[in-house]
């Protein structure tokens, strides 16, 4: 965004009255965007962040299914808040799934994809929790407690890998 000359004018003296009435005006930052290195990464790899936890979910979860688990791995630190989240469509994830210390899965399917997806010697150093389906979370209090206990033995997992 460049200003004009007389824009610029009009804008220091703005900030001069701010600074006299006692008022620091804020500027935002332009965010600076790194440059890929295409020599280090493939060009189609899906963004995981790389976590010791990652979160497998049903394709077609709704806004307010995601909000809650969102704001329910956020209760329980950043290590979860920050978990990286992997999409099961037709039996498959989306994204190749990372060898990491703890999988938090909700439903069958997911459990099962992952299964299908990882090597046996990943899995058995990896520990496993199951939750019900988002939906099934959504729909009444023993969904939300079982999430809890789930949540709260993942944070256990986590806690005796660090």
């Amino acid at each position: 965004m460049t200003a004009t000359p007389a824009h610029r004018g009009t804008l220091a003296r703005r900030t001069r009255v701010l600074r006299v009435l006692g008022v620091t005006p804020l500027v935002r930052r332009a965010a600076a965007a790194p440059e890929p290195d295409s020599a280090t990464e493939p060009a189609a790899a899906p963004l995981v962040p790389a976590a010791s936890c990652v979160v497998l979910l049903p394709d077609g979860c709704g806004a307010r299914e995601l909000d809650l688990l969102g704001r329910a791995l956020a209760a329980y630190g950043p290590e979860l808040a920050r978990a990286g989240r992997i999409l099961v469509k037709d039996g498959r994830p989306t994204a190749p799934v990372p060898p990491v210390r703890a999988y938090l899965v909700f439903g069958q399917a997911q459990a099962h994809a992952l299964g299908r997806e990882l090597p046996a010697a990943v899995m058995n150093r990896a520990q496993i929790v199951l939750a019900d389906e988002p939906n099934e979370v959504l729909a009444g209090g023993a969904g939300k407690r079982r999430l809890w206990t789930a949540l709260r033995q993942l944070r256990r997992a986590l806690a005796e890998g660090a």
